[in-house]
């Protein structure tokens, strides 16, 4: 059964894309409905609605009772486009038009180690830009749940590609003031302009500097290579108090006897769409320990990477 799962499990996400782009979950973000109603609704065939209907029902996404259905609480939460708390479409969208077929190459990246090289057109970067930007805010949301800003004051934001995380800081936190040193253009804490300051930096080997009492480094270090990191590392111990906490957020790889399965599929998603490098979370913590930092612990963060807590030492 196991095997199969793995074997078919294209199918269910086909499905949940499909389900998404034709609009099945907003059909339902006011009553349960039947197949020929939910045809009506999203102007798809009813037997492909009820198909696809029956499908997100067999994976958890939809109830389905005397033919009609409804919502779970994470379908409503996630994915009934205005009517959601974070709406998912994007990434789904993402997922379907640039990951998946960049994985029907995946036999050679296997085969020879060459990374995938993604070759899109300026339309295709552009839903490759929104699908990874709507992940991260979601990533960031999780992490606003399981950790606690609100001891800060002084937040260093060093080296990432979406101002999302820092901005749940801000919102959780009204004490808390966010220096971001990365790339300008990635920034837009809009509404909290008077406690945010942005300056570009290049990421490898820029030196930030200060005494911050929080350093976030968030989808940084798949990125770059071994030595890199160290120095990105090294730069960031440099620019924290003593005693102050570093959040480290990203996939890593670990030793348990079971590893978690979101963290070793981004291992292939990243290689094969870029050749970036999802990291074995022993090594990490070699890095932290000879940069400065000593390694507190891993939290898990839910449809999302892990974050690993360190302290300035």
């Amino acid at each position: 059964e196991a095997i199969v799962d793995i074997a078919i499990g294209f199918m269910g996400a086909k499905r949940l894309f499909a389900a998404s782009r034709i609009g099945l979950f907003s059909a339902l973000a006011d009553a349960p409905l039947d197949a020929a109603a939910l045809s009506a609704a999203t102007g798809a065939p009813e037997r492909q609605v009820r198909i696809l209907a029956d499908s997100m029902a067999a994976q958890g996404l939809l109830t389905r009772e005397a033919g009609r259905y409804a919502l779970t609480p994470d379908a409503a939460a996630y994915l009934t486009g205005d009517r959601a708390e974070l709406d998912l479409a994007p990434f789904l969208a993402f997922l379907g038009a640039t990951s998946y077929p960049q994985w029907l190459g995946y036999d050679a990246t296997v085969d020879t180690d060459a990374p995938g090289v993604l070759e899109l057109d300026e339309a295709g970067w552009g839903a490759f830009l929104a699908g990874v930007m709507r992940y991260n805010e979601l990533h960031a949301a999780m992490l606003a749940r399981h950790f606690a800003f609100t001891p800060s004051r002084d937040a260093l934001d060093f080296g990432g590609l979406s101002p999302a995380f820092a901005v749940e800081g801000l919102k959780v936190n009204p004490e808390l003031r966010v220096r971001f040193v990365f790339d300008p253009q990635s920034v837009e804490a809009a509404g909290f302009g008077d406690r945010t300051a942005v300056e570009g930096a290049d990421t490898a080997d820029a030196q930030p500097g200060g005494s911050h009492d929080l350093v976030l480094v968030n989808h940084v270090i798949h990125r770059f290579d071994a030595a890199q990191n160290r120095t990105i590392l090294g730069n960031a111990r440099g620019a924290a108090a003593e005693g102050a906490t570093l959040v480290l957020l990203d996939f890593f790889l670990d030793d348990d006897p079971h590893q978690r399965k979101i963290d070793a599929l981004h291992a292939g998603e990243y290689y094969n769409i870029d050749g970036t490098v999802v990291y074995q979370e022993s090594v990490v913590r070699d890095w932290l320990a000879d940069t400065g930092w000593r390694a507190e612990r891993t939290v898990a963060l839910p449809g999302s990477p892990r974050i690993l807590l360190a302290t300035a030492v």
